[in-house]
């Protein structure tokens, strides 16, 4: 007679898949990024490192003032971190209207699906000013963890 070999599952076995599952969710639902220029003196220096995600079950919703990680609209790759300033169907004020838009055209309203983002340091930040307001698909995830 054949006696068969039971494989135990142990509390260390358990303990190695739970680590491996947190590793894999925590690398598909946050992304480390690097602050590189001007535009969001003085709430981030170039340099510093944030931690974004996309995990918005956990982390809440994208709202107004969030800080969002976004892929840059002006390259292909590449990507911005910026503050929203409005959200999907509010009026933004003239002063942060895109600049192509003209005061014939009345009052600019962020679009369906999308939200406009401003940097905290305007005189020196490419943002929705220039580019318009931006797709919520570009956004790569919103900041929660800044040293």
């Amino acid at each position: 007679m054949r006696k068969s070999k039971k494989r135990a599952f142990t509390s260390f076995g358990a303990t190695l898949l739970l680590i491996l599952a947190f590793v894999i969710f925590f690398q598909r639902n946050f992304n480390a990024v690097i602050v590189s220029g001007p535009s969001m003196l003085p709430t981030f220096h170039t340099g510093q490192r944030v931690w974004a995600s996309r995990a918005y079950w956990l982390v809440g919703d994208i709202r107004k003032k969030d800080i969002v990680v976004l892929r840059d609209p002006g390259a292909s790759t590449g990507y911005i971190i910026k503050r929203v300033a409005f959200m999907p169907g509010e009026t933004v004020d003239w002063y942060n209207a895109p600049r192509s838009w003209t005061l014939a055209q009345g009052p600019f309203k962020v679009p369906d699906g999308c939200i406009y983002v401003l940097g905290d340091n305007r005189a020196v930040s490419e943002d929705s000013r220039a580019f318009g307001p931006v797709e919520l698909d570009r956004v790569l995830g919103k900041v929660v963890i800044r040293p």
